[in-house]
């Protein structure tokens, strides 16, 4: 489960400078986020091209008149035949995924199972006091502490993607989550973090991340990331990876090329895990590969320390160029999580308040590790294991004007 990005650059054409807190404030009445200048002057010379993306999260009228964004005071009807309903139906979606309520009750743990500090409140109050330029070392014991809890983070992720197939409902998967981490007596992370509703994350197509598992069915041709985060003994382990959702998604040049494109990037920047490399630097690395792939970084979200604490020092942002501080030290855990989008890397929230889409509705597609910092190099807790569903395929080929795709892979 990603964090956002404390600090970014500034938007403005070809400027380096950092962002500051000015923000274009007709992106924070329509919940775009992260519209930060580093000066009035710079927002001003790019203004332009900046009131573009307004246009395109907002969509237009057949009147021309642009629409609101702003969270709507009205649901949509149940249907009759379901007792389905979109609650947010005047809301400019970016795509074609729209969420599919009513939610499922809220799914409990029991109480033999230790909980974390948020888990009644929603409050994650330890956090709240984090020195964010403090990051954690592990002693022995934290470190197997943390390989325990990532193999259970591992078993249930794969239990839930031997699930995905045209049909289902992520709901569905989010009940299959839930049993699988109660099964292994594990609290599932985001349930009830700042108030979050389910037990685990499911984005799907545009969606970037933090998608609230629903009635929607899975279809054939979809792509759909599953992150999930379990705590156990006292840590926590945060993984993802997407998935090919029916054949016809593995056929799909463009799907293939994103999702194949997040998982590379991760890939890349695992490569450089070794004490001494500078968090910054990941982001380089990712930046690059995801440009020889045409695609975009999502910059709103970055990767995150993660240990006792569901998020915690360093902040990891995956594009290029960022100010992040801190170095690789053994015995330091935390998560890389590449978004990678096939337009820009522009988001657009929800009016759920999570739900992270990309603001022209392209695909995206995320994958995520936990790692360990060695005295040699990196140990990826949350590794894949021989029989993990999914895996790499290669681009589908056309033959004959019909395209075939190949598994490279896994699953």
């Amino acid at each position: 489960m990603a964090t956002e990005t404390p600090a970014k650059k500034c938007l403005g054409a070809g400027c380096e400078n950092d962002a500051s807190s000015l923000q274009c404030p007709t992106c924070l009445k329509i919940g775009i986020k992260g519209s930060n200048f580093c000066s009035q002057d710079c927002f001003k010379k790019n203004w332009n091209e900046h009131k573009v993306l307004h246009k395109v999260a907002q969509g237009k009228t057949t009147n021309g008149i642009l629409d609101s964004i702003r969270t709507p005071k009205v649901v949509s009807k149940p249907d009759p035949a379901t007792g389905f309903y979109n609650p947010f139906p005047s809301f400019a979606y970016t795509g074609s995924v729209r969420p599919v309520y009513p939610l499922s009750d809220t799914r409990t743990v029991p109480k033999t199972i230790p909980h974390p500090d948020y888990a009644e409140s929603g409050f994650p109050k330890s956090e709240r006091f984090l020195n964010r330029n403090k990051i954690d070392i592990l002693d022995a014991k934290g470190q197997e502490a943390m390989r325990k809890v990532c193999r259970l983070g591992r078993e249930v992720l794969d239990v839930i993607a031997a699930e995905v197939r045209p049909g289902v409902t992520t709901d569905y998967l989010d009940e299959i989550c839930h049993k699988a981490s109660i099964e292994r007596q594990c609290y599932p992370s985001p349930l009830n973090y700042n108030n979050f509703p389910k037990s685990f994350c499911t984005s799907v197509n545009e969606i970037i991340c933090h998608g609230i598992p629903d009635q929607r069915v899975l279809l054939d041709g979809d792509i759909v990331n599953l992150d999930v985060s379990v705590y156990h003994g006292g840590y926590h382990a945060d993984l993802n990876e997407t998935y090919y959702v029916g054949d016809k998604a593995k056929a799909d040049p463009d799907a293939v090329r994103v999702v194949e494109a997040a998982r590379e990037c991760l890939n890349e920047a695992a490569k450089l895990i070794k004490p001494g490399t500078l968090i910054r630097e990941f982001g380089n690395v990712i930046e690059k590969h995801a440009k020889s792939k045409n695609c975009s970084v999502i910059r709103t979200y970055c990767g995150h320390g993660v240990n006792t604490y569901f998020h915690a020092p360093p902040n990891v942002p995956h594009y290029a160029k960022n100010k992040a501080v801190g170095e690789c030290k053994p015995g330091m855990t935390f998560t890389i999580e590449p978004m990678i989008a096939l337009g820009k890397y522009r988001d657009v929230t929800w009016p759920d308040n999570w739900t992270s889409a990309t603001i022209d509705g392209k695909k995206t597609a995320q994958f995520e590790h936990t790692y360990l910092v060695t005295e040699t190099g990196v140990e990826v807790l949350t590794a894949r294991l021989e029989n993990s569903p999914g895996g790499p395929i290669a681009m589908p080929t056309v033959e004959n004007g019909t395209t075939n795709g190949v598994t490279n892979g896994s699953g």
